[in-house]
């Protein structure tokens, strides 16, 4: 029988344990997890903490019970030491009592995913001092906050997690504050929708430094402060939440091939440079459908979908995967903030001449209470006049407008193509024009 060895278990590592058993009923698989938990939402973490997600079961899909019932064994608490290419073995350290063992494998899933990025700031391991990527995170964060009743939070970082942890921690009544290394918010997009995300978290007493880096914490017991340059920011919680790297040391170790910012070098079919295993999610390189070349994008919808590619080929069927966009959408409190595709500093890089337009509209009929204010931007080819990128900010309903943009640049519209959509209209849900119609009729 035919033994398939998946590392990790949450998006990427069920993904493929799960689509390989529908490809091959008799595939012998293990999964080996390093965590108590499988199968869980980590997008939903902010939001568990916040309180408007009451249990962490909700945030399970899958449960290793159930995964047995697919005749998928999963083993919690069992950290994958060593792979050893040339035993097709697996040195496995279990957590529960301590002792080692080797696993065999004829076939082998990385997907040990990524960890927080942790600042060269000192002190950065002071009590107080969290980072969110798991259940186990959001539930120290929890019992802190619980236990000490912080009213000052410093989040370090401003992407999407630390936007909503920073909505989150107002539910209990702190007083945030969010440092960003960078010169703008969201690093993903451009600046000039960057500041209205910025001007609307200022207006809602939420503090924001950009351009300003964290060098160090301070405090006796627990956090105190903050210390970024000559500036001390008082603080009795802060979150990292300045990205992430990708788990690919052990990889490296066994001599795989590492890509762009040290994760796994994969192929369209998730094969690492070694023969006969692969590699899918947060640890993965993964192609940008524009732009061709390999990228690194830590999202949970990658994750899944590299999952079953990697899990299908595992089985020994025969799937890839085109790329990515990198879209994204994310809630802000009452804000609604997306992208997809290219930003206009991605094209700069890619050495893709480009043409913008923004334009701010309702995203309903002005008279409707419903309606919102959005600000919308597409990026097309300058060259053939096909959409490269959008980007949302706004209220009311304007974010899911980024799916049909994705739509359009996966199929590769033009913007005359695109003004021709027959979109629909009704004044709840749009003005007679809808907004990316006004948006796309500026490159005329």
């Amino acid at each position: 029988m035919i033994k398939l060895a998946v590392i990790g278990g949450v998006a990427a590592g069920m993904s493929a344990a799960a689509k390989a058993r529908r490809v091959d009923p008799d595939l012998q698989i293990t999964v080996l997890v390093e965590g108590e938990y499988i199968s869980y939402g980590g997008c939903g973490l902010p939001y568990f903490i916040g309180g408007r997600i009451k249990s962490k079961e909700a945030l399970i899909a899958r449960t290793v019970e159930q995964m047995a019932g697919q005749s998928i064994e999963v083993r919690t608490c069992h950290s994958v030491r060593k792979i050893n290419i040339s035993a097709r073995s697996l040195l496995v350290e279990n957590l529960n009592d301590g002792g080692f063992y080797d696993e065999p494998y004829d076939r082998l899933v990385i997907a040990c995913g990524a960890r927080a990025s942790i600042p060269p700031a000192e002190n950065s391991g002071l009590y107080g001092v969290f980072t969110l990527r798991t259940i186990p995170d959001s539930l120290a964060i929890i019992d802190y906050l619980q236990k000490y009743r912080p009213r000052k939070a410093v989040i370090v970082g401003a992407g999407y997690i630390g936007l909503e942890m920073a909505e989150n921690l107002l539910s209990h009544d702190c007083e945030v504050t969010v440092i960003q290394s960078m010169q703008q918010i969201l690093p993903g997009m451009d600046p000039d929708l960057a500041i209205k995300v910025q001007q609307y978290l200022e207006n809602q007493g939420i503090g924001v430094m950009t351009g300003t880096k964290v060098t160090g914490f301070e405090g006796r017991q627990r956090i105190e402060a903050v210390l970024a340059g000559a500036i001390r920011c008082p603080a009795d919680i802060a979150i990292l939440a300045a990205g992430v790297e990708p788990n690919s040391e052990i990889a490296a170790a066994a001599g795989i091939e590492l890509g762009i910012k040290k994760a796994i070098k994969v192929d369209e079919r998730c094969a690492t440079s070694v023969d006969g295993i692969w590699a899918a999610g947060d640890c993965a390189t993964i192609p940008h459908l524009l732009t061709g070349q390999d990228s690194y994008i830590a999202l949970g919808t990658n994750a899944n979908k590299q999952g079953r590619v990697a899990g299908e080929n595992a089985a020994g069927g025969s799937a890839s995967i085109r790329g990515v966009l990198g879209t994204t959408i994310a809630q802000i409190m009452d804000m609604e903030v997306s992208r997809t595709g290219l930003s206009e500093n991605e094209c700069r890089q890619a050495g893709i001449e480009f043409i913008s337009h923004t334009i701010k509209s309702r995203t309903a009929a002005a008279y409707c209470p419903v309606s919102g204010a959005i600000w919308l931007k597409i990026i097309a080819d300058r060259k053939s006049s096909r959409i490269i990128g959008a980007q949302i900010a706004g209220f009311a309903g304007s974010g899911k407008r980024i799916d049909a943009l994705a739509t359009a640049i996966t199929v590769g519209s033009t913007v005359d193509e695109l003004m021709n959509m027959d979109l629909a209209y009704s004044p709840p849900f749009s003005p007679v024009w809808d907004p990316i119609l006004i948006a796309l009729d500026q490159f005329k």
